[in-house]
């Protein structure tokens, strides 16, 4: 992990998940913001600009796709790493968060919070290799 501070923000609309992850990525020396619909995450991650952004899909206000479609078309936002965090795990849904540039896909019930900051900074790294051969 390098030693500047990385930011993270998890738009999470359950509070008991969103603690626990909160927590455990603080830990690791991430700080780390919770928004917790997706209008107020869309406004945090425009103002703020993490490095990394949890994203769950079904939230009130705005659902992590819209969340992730708005991000995306923005050129101050467009190049922000996403993760998506959901418990949901559709087909379509999936195809919709990957085309749209999450860098991955994570199933609530499958990952622990240790995991999930252990590759934090994994993410990160190749959202910066990734644009880096797209200004090549």
């Amino acid at each position: 992990m390098p030693d500047e501070l990385i930011r993270v923000v998890l738009v999470e609309d359950d509070a008991d998940f969103a603690e626990v992850y909160r927590l455990r990525l603080e830990q690791d020396g991430y700080q780390v913001t919770v928004a917790w619909d997706g209008n107020d995450g869309l406004e945090l991650i425009r103002r703020t600009l993490p490095d990394l952004v949890y994203l769950d899909l079904r939230m009130p206000n705005l659902d992590g796709i819209s969340l992730l479609r708005a991000l995306r078309g923005h050129p101050a936002t467009r190049g922000i790493a996403v993760v998506v965090l959901s418990n949901y795990d559709e087909p379509e849904l999936r195809r919709q968060g990957l085309e749209l540039g999450a860098l991955d896909w994570l199933v609530k019930a499958n990952v622990t919070p240790a995991e999930l900051a252990r590759r934090t900074w994994d993410w990160i790294r190749a959202e910066e290799q990734l644009a880096a051969d797209r200004a090549d």
